[in-house]
């Protein structure tokens, strides 16, 4: 599913016009990300938590010069999905 498919969809579920339906999507994508950036976990409920990670500072080892190099930490955003929307996955979306 793309953008446009998953507004139409949206709008279609939630009754919103399609242009109502994407200044609200917008608006909360903006919302999490601002939440990110400070640092902040997001629960969605019956879906799952995002979550901001300190990744360390760790050395890897290049396989064809045996160079080794450090790469230095990073934060990444990680997704942890609901239990039940993980077997719900698992399952084939057959409950």
């Amino acid at each position: 599913m793309n953008n446009k498919e998953f507004l139409a969809e949206l709008s279609r579920k939630t009754g919103f016009s399609a242009e109502m339906t994407q200044r609200m999507l917008l608006n909360v994508v903006d919302a999490m990300g601002d939440s990110f950036l400070e640092g902040d976990s997001l629960q969605v409920p019956n879906f799952g938590v995002f979550e901001v990670k300190n990744k360390k500072e760790r050395i890897i080892v290049n396989p064809t010069t045996s160079q080794r190099m450090l790469v230095p930490p990073k934060l990444v955003l990680v997704f942890k999905p609901n239990a039940t929307l993980k077997e719900r996955i698992k399952n084939g979306g057959n409950d």
